[in-house]
């Protein structure tokens, strides 16, 4: 708690003037040893202390940010003592990520993207991307550590994404870290890629405890996932054809924005009326009749647009693109909200925690807030670093799975696909709580 609330004190502050920083060089070493003893012995009150100190003295600087990240991932000041250090690996697609988490602390957090890479191909090219993997993840590891300011020793565990996503990016990941924990023998732990993205939002919410809803809509999953525990979940609802980012992406291809979809949809709905166009939410029907509540489907969505498009060609009318963006995004957003907030409401949760790519839509957050608010309901969203694909939220959900005792053996290898309700799986070498 001490260390928290130092830490933000310290990052919410503007940079201290030049003259502190001559100050900052020589105090750092002083610094470091003070913080070492505050380790060994948990002087966390010690800790803030000092941490008062160098910010009202003024030497906070770009030299000290150096020694914050190693605090941070070096400090065990936390009331239960759990405190592990993961690095983590991502490449479930086309982002060659890795990170160091400490805890639900981020200590360096490096992403290589590959969007340059396939915008000429309007799409993900599982080879291409594969192989950008193999030519980044080095210099993405070594990165990391260095900007943690951290060395094998102080890592306590190696992470990588195991399920879901592209078989031949997944092993990128996979060869690496299994390499890495044999070399420096090290505990290895496969995470799945959907929980990564649950834990996403303990990273700005470390103290937030289960039960509650997530809404994981991303380019692959629209799901809505009871968070029972670390490992625990149950899927209430999902999507029946297209994902939400899926359809984003296609829509876009129909509009002629380019790749990726989302991001552009976004920026140009900004400037269209989103009541142009009246298109139909997808509806799930059930078996037994009526429909369910919590499924969503969008493939219905996005052959309205494309046949709106089509008969606007054949008018000669000019596509009036940012309202049927708008349009589009309106029509998600609004399914997906209402879904969420209903099936809170009916399992009695309070809070609704969003991950995935498309919880960076900006319409999403609107309609969400909004209806949180009107219901009395608590609704999270990781910021954009965090939505889009990232190695510190599968650290995030690696340490406190390592936390609690669990590992994997090396053994285990990549799957396309795998339903989150099994990712205790990667898990048969568990231990029980540390």
């Amino acid at each position: 708690m001490y260390w928290s609330y130092s830490a933000s004190l310290v990052e919410i502050q503007p940079l201290s003037p030049t003259s502190g920083r001559t100050r900052a060089v020589a105090l750092i070493p002083k610094a470091e040893k003070l913080f070492v003893y505050t380790k060994v012995f948990r002087f966390p009150t010690l800790a803030s202390l000092v941490f008062a100190v160098i910010f009202y003295t003024g030497i906070l600087s770009k030299d000290f940010t150096i020694l914050l990240n190693k605090l941070r991932c070096n400090l065990s000041i936390s009331g239960d003592g759990r405190m592990a250090c993961v690095l983590a690996i991502e490449t479930s697609c086309d982002e060659t990520a890795v990170a160091v988490v400490h805890d639900r602390t981020c200590c360096s957090n490096v992403v290589a993207s590959q969007i340059p890479v396939h915008q000429p191909y309007g799409g993900i090219v599982p080879e291409v991307a594969s192989r950008s993997h193999l030519e980044m993840i080095n210099t993405a590891i070594a990165q990391a550590l260095t900007e943690a300011n951290l060395g094998w020793e102080a890592i306590d565990g190696i992470a990588a994404t195991c399920a879901p996503g592209l078989v031949g990016s997944l092993l990128m990941g996979l060869t690496a870290a299994k390499t890495l924990a044999m070399v420096h023998n090290k505990p290895f732990l496969g995470v799945h890629h959907l929980e990564g993205h649950i834990y996403a939002t303990y990273l700005i919410e470390p103290e937030l405890a289960p039960p509650f809803l997530c809404l994981l809509v991303s380019g692959g999953h629209t799901s809505l996932i009871y968070v029972k525990d670390c490992g625990v979940y149950e899927m209430l609802g999902s999507t029946r054809d297209d994902a939400a980012g899926e359809a984003f992406d296609k829509v876009a291809r129909l509009l002629h924005l380019g790749y990726p979809g989302g991001p552009a949809i976004d920026r140009l709905a900004k400037e269209g009326n989103s009541h142009a166009f009246k298109l139909p939410e997808g509806r799930v029907s059930r078996p037994s009749g009526g429909y369910h509540p919590y499924d969503s489907s969008f493939s219905g969505l996005k052959t309205a647009v494309l046949r709106l498009v089509q008969k606007l060609e054949q008018e000669g009318d000019e596509l009036p693109v940012a309202d049927l963006a708008a349009s589009f995004q309106e029509t998600v957003a609004r399914s997906l909200t209402k879904r969420a907030v209903n099936c809170a409401i009916d399992y009695g949760l309070t809070t609704i925690a969003v991950g995935g790519g498309v919880a960076a839509n900006s319409g999403l957050r609107q309609h969400l807030q909004a209806a949180a608010s009107a219901h009395n309901l608590r609704v999270l969203f990781p910021p954009i670093k965090y939505c889009t694909d990232n190695a510190a939220m599968i650290g995030c959900a690696a340490a406190d799975h390592l936390n609690r005792g669990h590992t994997s053996p090396l053994t285990i290898g990549v799957q396309s696909r795998l339903p989150i309700t099994k990712v205790m799986e990667f898990y048969p070498q568990s231990t029980g709580d540390r």
